[in-house]
């Protein structure tokens, strides 16, 4: 059916990802209330999700144990040139930098995967905006994915709003497919009801294109695409054309016994303590830390 609001490009977007993964439905997210909460009532009859009494709004989400955390190794740039994606290093010696992959192998692993992958479920389409919907420096992407998962914690994590496809107009997008690559009928037993196909996950980014394609996981930093692959690796590119800078950031407030909180912003690689510092519990009597945000 159409949708008023969408436009030329980002329909043509949507027409070629059901082309390709064949879902049986195709369901356009308005990042609403009322759509999460039909969402969580259909993913805890399906035992995906178990409601916690101990906060509002808490649920707890079992996962496959193969399926819990980022997969560097099958983590790819798809660049033309080997050299724009990985640092010049000695003959024998592996770049820890990046992994390159180049278009053509790349066309081939996809045709290996996502031809029909959606099929007997459900597409989700995801207009979202990285910032504040219209804000001089948000960046808008557009993702469909077969988790409902994902749609829940993207609502979180970016601004999930028919606002979007307002502001959006006929101007590029950042287009992210992602699929637990789990076609229906299933095969195999699910592990805690959590589709996923860690023996085929791949996650590529095609700068030039400003594309995300993720397979096999449903893992947060392999599935919600606004995050690692969009705000920093995908960004990252956008930057050097327009001037600007990506980078893993936190944000905490700490309040001393004044009462007057204040804010700090900081930019450090992985591995550097972004976490730990954002995650702070104070010992001193009277202070207040809290994390605002953190990827």
């Amino acid at each position: 059916r159409s949708h008023p609001m969408i436009s030329e490009k980002a329909r043509k977007f949507i027409e070629e990802s059901v082309k390709l993964m064949k879902p049986k439905a195709v369901h356009i997210c308005d990042g609403s209330k009322e759509e999460a909460d039909q969402l969580i009532e259909q993913m805890i009859n399906k035992g995906m999700l178990k409601k916690l009494k101990a906060y509002e709004n808490n649920f707890l989400c079992r996962t496959d144990p193969r399926d819990v955390a980022r997969v560097e190794s099958k983590t790819w740039m798809i660049t033309p040139e080997k050299f724009d994606t990985l640092c010049h290093t000695a003959k024998g010696v592996k770049s820890i930098m990046g992994n390159w992959m180049s278009p053509v192998q790349f066309e081939n692993e996809k045709n290996a995967r996502f031809p029909g992958c959606m099929n007997g479920r459900t597409m989700y389409v995801i207009p979202f905006s990285m910032g504040p919907v219209g804000g001089p420096i948000s960046k808008i992407g557009i993702q469909v994915t077969d988790s409902s998962y994902v749609v829940l914690c993207m609502r979180i994590m970016t601004r999930v709003t028919p606002k979007v496809w307002e502001t959006l107009g006929d101007d590029n997008f950042v287009k992210c497919i992602h699929s637990v690559g789990v076609p229906e009928p299933v095969k195999e037993k699910l592990v805690n009801n959590w589709a996923c196909n860690p023996e085929k996950t791949i996650i590529a980014h095609l700068p030039a294109q400003r594309e995300i394609w993720s397979f096999g996981s449903g893992y947060g930093g392999n599935s919600l695409l606004g995050k690692k692959c969009f705000s920093l690796r995908i960004a990252s590119n956008i930057a050097r054309q327009e001037g600007w800078m990506a980078e893993h950031m936190l944000i905490m407030g700490v309040t001393p016994p004044n009462g007057k909180e204040r804010f700090l912003a900081a930019a450090f690689p992985s591995a550097c303590g972004k976490t730990n510092l954002a995650m702070l519990t104070p010992t001193l009597p009277g202070w207040k830390v809290r994390c605002i945000g953190l990827i």
